[in-house]
């Protein structure tokens, strides 16, 4: 509730504290006491649109500061929190108006958008008039409103959550649809490929291995000829044999001088031995030096195979292992995808479904809460002097304009008399109907879908004492539920409140210039003001009594 309003040097206000409590309170005074600047100035710390006339002359700034109390639970408290501001027990709200038209907004002390400000403002403080712009004649809370009457926030708030899972799952499926399109496109040159390279099936080192090969069996041919050569040598010209024969001659005298022998025997047995192991080397490597033309081609074909699919592909050859493994993943996620599409979009059909299933439940719920409201306000109506007018919910309901909110679109429609057009509230009550109007609405809806501080801003102008007396038993039955102030010019409905403020006006400076005061009344000076609200200009001992009279009755 609104606690506390502090004003400073806005229009003719210089200086102003009110201090406000639950229940209903009352501001009356005479016309032109500056009850539209209070409400201006208030509007103000509540985000309505800057004004540099609103700057007392001579002052340089003015200023409006709101101090609210919250209950832990207030949906406005999550407000708060998304703008990053801590607060305890009280939320001040304060706007600064600066002389050159510009303004600053502060929550707590914090500096916050204008927009912000407006924000949190409609969830804390409701003002309803003949004229005014920010009462329930905007279409766009009417459905918000029919679901608070219903007892439906709940399956809204469950709807508006079934429409972001299915935006989720649908765009899930859109963009998993979007990349398995790309991979298919992609997909016949991926299958060539991994055939390709699987027939092709590179090895690591591979590339290495064959040039070295290759090398070899060329160096071999060049060497061959020098090596069959040598071998003739060590073969063709009976070397071995004529050693042989030496030794054995030598071996038949070796006993006639063995000293001179002995040894001449042993370095020829050494020499016929390594003339045998040449050989055996020459042999060996004239088997390995013969070149082989079908095996050097088999091996130059594979090199210059695995080399021209590198070229291909731009990488090294011996990345065509790896790049074939690649190739065949890639593949098999095509396939996997196609699979993981069909998951996806019945994900995303089931969410259609469960969307589409709570919206047409909240929608035939709707209708009844409809129902019910409709024969809830027009009760309210005959005290009201709109006997012969009719509420109606009007519910036009779009199963292809699908949203979080659900299929309908919500507006509150008025007859003002039987048979003329209905019509939007706002477009057919005039200034007086529509108050009342608002106010059958907020007592039918009561503590439901409601700021915690109401305001009325005259909505009493031209009605009678019976119907002035039913604004004002409304309006004090509003307040068990939320705080109610009212400007009201009707005494039937400054006696029903709990607290009464008169506002009037103060010379400053000998009279050069004015300034608006707001004093709470006495239970005295509260009975003078109701009698001088029924007398006028002259108040007479008869208006004092029938005052005192109200008071007692609405006590």
């Amino acid at each position: 509730m609104l606690c506390r309003l502090s004003i400073r040097d806005i229009v003719l206000i210089d200086r102003l504290d009110i201090d406000f409590t639950r229940g209903l309170s009352v501001l009356t005074g005479e016309t032109g006491a500056g009850k539209s600047i209070l409400l201006d100035a208030f509007a103000l710390a509540l985000g309505a649109r800057g004004d540099q006339g609103l700057v007392r002359q001579g002052a340089e700034q003015g200023q409006v500061t709101a101090v609210f109390e919250l209950p832990r639970s207030h949906p406005a408290r999550s407000l708060i929190a998304a703008q990053g501001i801590v607060a305890e027990d009280e939320l001040i709200l304060r706007r600064v108006q600066l002389v050159d038209g510009r303004t600053r907004a502060f929550v707590n002390d914090q500096p916050v958008s204008v927009q912000a400000l407006k924000e949190l403002g409609s969830a804390l403080v409701e003002i309803h008039g003949q004229h005014d712009e920010r009462a329930l004649i905007d279409a766009a809370t009417h459905r918000r409103l029919l679901d608070a009457y219903g007892g439906l926030e709940s399956q809204a708030a469950g709807l508006a959550a079934l429409w972001a899972a299915r935006r989720e799952a649908e765009a899930a499926a859109e963009a998993h649809r979007a990349a398995v399109a790309r991979a298919r496109a992609e997909g016949e040159w991926l299958r060539h490929a991994v055939d390709e390279l699987t027939a092709l099936a590179p090895e690591a080192g591979e590339d290495a291995a064959l040039a070295a090969r290759r090398a070899a069996m060329m160096q071999a041919e060049k060497v061959a000829g020098d090596l069959r050569e040598a071998y003739e040598t060590v073969v063709g010209n009976a070397v071995a044999s004529s050693l042989s024969a030496a030794i054995r001659r030598l071996e038949r005298r070796q006993s006639q001088a063995p000293e001179l022998i002995e040894p001449a025997v042993k370095s020829l047995d050494a020499a016929l031995n390594a003339l045998e192991e040449t050989r055996t080397h020459l042999e060996t490597a004239l088997r390995a030096a013969a070149a082989d033309p079908v095996e050097l081609e088999r091996v130059e074909e594979r090199l210059f195979a695995l080399r021209a699919a590198a070229r291909k592909y731009n990488v090294p050859v011996d990345a065509l292992a790896a790049l074939a493994e690649k190739y065949k993943s890639e593949v098999a996620l095509i396939d996997a995808g196609e699979e993981k599409l069909r998951q996806l979009e019945a994900q995303a059909q089931a969410a259609q479904s469960a969307y589409r299933k709570a919206a047409e439940a909240l929608s035939k719920a709707r209708a009844k809460a409809a129902q019910a409201l409709d024969r809830a306000v027009n009760v309210e109506l005959r005290p009201l002097k709109l006997e012969r007018a009719k509420f109606m919910t009007r519910i036009e309901r779009d199963a292809a304009a699908t949203g979080p909110d659900g299929l309908d679109h919500v507006e509150f429609w008025v007859e003002t008399n039987p048979g003329t057009r209905p019509g939007p509230l706002m477009k057919v009550a005039s200034g007086g109907e529509l108050a009342r109007f608002l106010l059958a609405l907020k007592v039918a809806l009561a503590d439901r879908g409601s700021a915690p501080t109401l305001v009325f801003d005259e909505i009493d102008t031209g009605v009678g004492g019976a119907v002035a007396d039913a604004i004002g038993v409304r309006l004090t039955q509003l307040a068990r539920d939320v705080q109610v102030l009212a400007v009201t010019h009707a005494p039937q409905v400054a006696a029903r409140a709990d607290r009464h403020y008169l506002i009037g006006k103060d010379a400053l400076e000998n009279g050069r210039r004015v300034t608006v005061r707001v004093t709470e009344l006495t239970a005295e000076r509260r009975r003078e003001e109701i009698a001088r609200m029924l007398a006028g200009a002259e108040i007479t001992n008869e208006a004092r009594a029938a005052a005192a009279r109200l008071i007692k009755a609405a006590g």
